[in-house]
């Protein structure tokens, strides 16, 4: 079925008329005006003339934007998406022809067939950063062995929650025949459940590039064997009911329209009622239904509301059983962001069975 997405990918732009030209010598000032007037504008001599650039960027909208409560660094990173989108690179014969670019295996994966075209330059950070990401591997506490996430792939960056629920498999007494793992995204959850002895996981996912990623990385190992992939929300082609489902949804609610890389963060009005109307379907009769989230929403003002315990007020599907916390590790000291919330944020893990 993979063969048959189409993954994900920052769209190729082929500009009718030559764009503004950027380069060390050029006026800053003057360009970051032409990128508010809406005018493109292209990196012609250096890499390190994008990243400095950026940098402008940045420096001029810490002027005009408030950056200390969670919501006003969201309003001002959506103002940097804006403007910062409008900066481009040229690639040739899958290479950045800029002097000092880093090479980028990506270009020749996701575009085999384009040989001259631009992206913005901030997309070429980001697929520069998967390829060394994708390409060395990441070491996960939890898993044994590196995953390797593919382009356009959420995984994750902290491990609390991992953790949380690795202690919580290690204790689970159940049966192991099968369990769905809804969001499979870089998979790590499914490993975790495969390497605890699930015999079979069923994972779904709505992002073709998690499902082609998966795919790829399993092969023909005994993996793709003990994992199989759906692309679909939610629980997709499997209406078998399960003895258990694991989700590990978005934490924090949208704001706006969801793109493919928003909905890994955020998630719509509709998601948690058409989950667990789903789910109660599909769970068989001693199942059980496990959640990870958190207390972000909470404690960043976004909203009072917790899906969860909502959905067990009112909804009459499910009862709980357990709910164990975890406080998370401090910010990492190289984030420039305020995240002082982070003391007191509990990555939380939900066992909810048949009410």
């Amino acid at each position: 079925m993979s063969a048959d997405l189409r993954v994900n990918k920052p769209t190729p732009f082929f500009p009718e008329q030559p764009l503004i030209a950027f380069s060390r010598a050029s006026n800053v000032a003057l360009t970051i005006k032409s990128l508010e007037a809406d005018k493109p504008v292209l990196i012609t001599a250096f890499y390190s003339d994008g990243l400095d650039l950026l940098k402008a960027l940045h420096q001029h909208l810490k002027k005009r934007f408030p950056n200390g409560t969670f919501i006003e660094q969201r309003a001002y990173r959506l103002a940097y998406q804006k403007l910062s989108k409008l900066i481009y690179i040229e690639i040739v014969n899958h290479k950045l022809i800029v002097k000092k670019a880093p090479a980028i295996g990506w270009l020749a994966k996701l575009y085999p067939e384009e040989t001259r075209f631009l992206l913005p330059f901030t997309k070429v950070q980001g697929l520069n950063s998967a390829w060394q990401w994708y390409k060395n591997g990441i070491d996960l506490p939890v898993l044994r062995s590196k995953i390797h996430p593919y382009y356009g792939v959420y995984f994750p960056t902290r491990f609390d929650h991992l953790i949380l629920f690795d202690n919580w498999l290690k204790r689970y007494d159940g049966p192991k025949k099968s369990a769905i793992d809804v969001g499979i995204g870089s998979g790590v959850l499914a490993l975790q459940l495969v390497k605890f002895g699930f015999q079979k996981v069923y994972g779904t996912d709505t992002n073709p590039n998690a499902i082609v990623g998966l795919t790829e990385s399993m092969g023909a190992t005994k993996l793709s064997r003990k994992i199989e992939l759906d692309f679909a929300p939610l629980f997709g082609k499997w209406e078998k009911q399960t003895e258990l489902i694991v989700f590990n949804p978005p934490w924090l609610p949208a704001t706006h329209d969801l793109d493919t890389n928003d909905a890994a963060i955020s998630y719509p009005d509709t998601l948690f009622p058409d989950f667990f109307e789903a789910a109660k379907k599909r769970l068989l009769p001693e199942g059980k239904l496990v959640l990870i989230f958190s207390n972000l929403a909470q404690l960043t003002q976004v909203t009072e509301a917790h899906p969860i315990a909502d959905e067990l007020a009112v909804g009459g599907r499910f009862k709980l059983e357990q709910c164990l916390k975890r406080t998370v590790k401090a910010a990492s000291n190289h984030t420039k962001r305020d995240q002082h919330w982070r003391a007191t944020e509990d990555v939380e893990l939900w066992v909810l069975v048949h009410a």
